[in-house]
């Protein structure tokens, strides 16, 4: 117990005290899920706009799938991406596995469903809401499209907030495509696994502390975002 509790003291001076591997393994990771967001973002958010507003055969099956998708196990994102990757693979001369662009590929692909599922829903519910008025004006589609876009303006980063979230406390993908590599793929998820089995607990609680306060700042964010658009609907 002396020695837990001697190991939370450093992590907490690591954490407030400027720890520089801490640190530059926190940016590392921040920056990997923030870029693979933003990509996630600009493929979700089309594909949403699309399953929600626009009638097609099959809509209900890919809405389905897509449900399904939010609960792919991310190792076997991990695997799929490795295989693509390597070098007997189809992209393998590209020479990204091992590096933070195969990682941002891995999380890219385990949280555009997520985002695009939840932003399909956000969209179908102001359609549901605002329908029968846009419909009454004769918009076109696009206008359609721009109009909810703007409404649900505060419920759509609840979506992107979600899945910043799960791309920073991913494991299992990053490991298998990242290497884990000191100072060039070695994320807060990866490290603190590591950390731990070799008995450094000192860092591994101190990023530890860390990620749980990115997620508890994402999430309140979220619930935040999404108060204000219950209120102004309500």
């Amino acid at each position: 117990m002396e020695e837990i509790a001697q190991s939370v003291v450093v992590a907490l001076s690591l954490l407030f005290g400027g720890g520089e591997a801490l640190w530059s393994i926190a940016a590392l990771s921040i920056r990997i899920s923030l870029t693979a967001t933003l990509i996630a973002t600009l493929i979700a958010l089309p594909l949403a706009a699309w399953i929600a507003l626009v009638p097609f055969p099959g809509r209900a099956a890919l809405v389905a799938v897509l449900n399904a998708l939010m609960g792919l196990p991310s190792v076997v994102v991990g695997l799929l991406v490795y295989l693509l990757l390597s070098r007997a693979g189809p992209f393998g001369q590209f020479g990204i596995l091992f590096t933070p662009g195969a990682m941002v590929v891995a999380q890219t692909i385990l949280i555009a469903p997520l985002m695009t599922a939840l932003a399909r829903q956000t969209l179908e519910d102001a359609l549901a809401e605002f329908g029968d008025y846009l419909r009454s004006l004769r918009a076109g589609r696009l206008e359609v499209i721009a109009t909810l876009l703007w409404e649900a303006r505060l419920s759509l980063p609840v979506a992107l907030l979600a899945g910043f979230g799960r791309a920073a406390a991913e494991v299992g993908a990053v490991m298998i495509v990242g290497g884990n590599i000191d100072g060039v793929t070695r994320v807060m998820t990866t490290a603190i696994a590591l950390e731990t089995s070799k008995g450094e607990l000192a860092l591994a609680l101190g990023l530890g502390f860390l990620l749980v306060g990115i997620i508890l700042t994402v999430n309140a964010t979220a619930a935040v975002l999404r108060g204000f658009a219950l209120r102004r609907h309500g």
